[in-house]
C-alpha cells in the first residue's frame, strides 16, 4: 500500500492555531482559581491553592443566576419568534422572486447588511425610549428584527431549492398557501432552521451593545452587562473576574458542543439540495 506523506505545513499551522486558542482558554482557568498571592507571581503557573470558592464569590457578586435567567429569556424568545417570522417573510419573498416588489424587498433585506450599527444606534435609544421598549421584551423585538437581512439571504436560497411541484400538489389536493408552508415547506426547512436557530441563540446571548443602550433596570441586566460592570467595579481582582467569565462562557460552550452537528448538517444539506 502507498504510504501517505504528511503535509508538515497544514499539520504546524494547524497546531499553532490549536495553541492560540487553547492558551487563553489555559490563562482564563488558571487565573480563575488562584488567589491573590499566586497573582502576583506567575501569570503563566499553576495556581499553589486552587481556589474554588471563586466562582462561588463570582456567582455572589454579580447576580449570576438572575443575569442568566435574563439572557435565557431573551435568546430563547429571539429564537422562537426569529424562526417563526423570518422563515414566512422568506418564504413569500422566495416563491415571488419573478415579481419587482419581492425581489426590490429581497435586495433592501440585503442592504440592511452593510448598514454599521453605530449609526442607527441614537434613533434606536430614542425610537425604544417613546415606545417603552426598554425592557426585555423590546430586546428580543430589536434582536429579531435586526437578524432578519442575514436570516432572509440565508432562507431565500434553501426555499428556492425545495421544488415547487411539492406545494402545486398541496394545492391541487385544496392545502392552502398557509397550510403548504407549515404541513410541507416548513418540515422540509429543519436543517436550516437548526441552523439559524443556533446561530442566533450564540449572537443573542454574547450581545453587548445592543442590551447596553435599551436595558436601564439592572434587575433586567443581562449576562454581557453584567460582566461588564463586574470588571469595571471588580478590576483588581482579575482571579473572581476571569471565574465569572467563565460562568457566563459555560451555557453556550454546552450549547454549541451538543448542537454543532446540527450547523454542519444545515450546511451542507442546504449545499447539495
Amino acid at each position: 500500500m502507498r504510504s501517505r506523506r504528511i503535509n508538515w505545513t497544514v499539520t504546524i499551522l494547524v497546531a499553532l492555531g490549536t495553541l492560540f486558542i487553547l492558551f487563553p482558554l489555559y490563562m482564563a482557568i488558571t487565573i480563575s482559581l488562584k488567589n491573590q498571592e499566586d497573582m502576583l507571581g506567575s501569570v503563566f503557573g499553576l495556581p499553589t491553592h486552587w481556589r474554588f470558592e471563586n466562582y462561588a464569590e463570582a456567582i455572589k457578586m454579580t447576580n449570576f443566576f438572575q443575569a442568566l435567567g435574563n439572557s435565557a429569556f431573551v435568546t430563547i424568545a429571539t429564537a422562537v419568534l426569529t424562526l417563526l417570522t423570518n422563515s414566512l417573510v422568506s418564504y413569500a419573498i422566495a416563491r415571488n422572486m419573478d415579481r419587482k416588489f419581492f425581489k426590490g424587498l429581497y435586495f433592501y433585506f440585503i442592504s440592511a447588511m452593510f448598514i454599521p450599527f453605530p449609526i442607527i444606534m441614537l434613533p434606536i435609544v430614542k425610537l425604544t425610549s417613546g415606545l417603552g421598549m426598554t425592557n426585555l421584551v423590546g430586546l428580543t423585538i430589536l434582536h429579531t428584527v435586526y437578524g432578519l437581512a442575514f436570516n432572509v439571504f440565508v432562507y431565500v436560497g434553501y426555499i428556492r431549492s425545495i421544488p415547487t411541484a411539492l406545494e402545486e400538489a398541496a394545492k391541487v389536493d385544496g392545502a392552502s398557501t398557509w397550510g403548504t408552508f407549515w404541513r410541507i415547506i416548513f418540515p422540509l426547512m429543519m436543517p436550516i432552521n437548526a441552523t439559524v436557530g443556533i446561530l442566533i441563540c450564540l449572537s443573542t446571548y454574547n450581545d453587548f451593545l445592543l442590551p447596553l443602550i435599551i436595558i436601564s433596570d439592572q434587575d433586567k441586566y443581562t449576562l454581557p452587562l453584567v460582566q461588564y460592570i463586574f470588571q469595571g467595579q471588580f478590576n483588581t481582582e482579575f482571579n473572581l473576574a476571569f471565574a465569572s467569565y467563565l460562568l457566563a462562557m459555560l451555557p453556550m460552550i454546552l450549547v454549541y458542543v451538543f448542537a454543532q452537528k446540527w450547523i454542519i448538517n444545515g450546511v451542507t444539506q442546504g449545499a447539495v439540495k
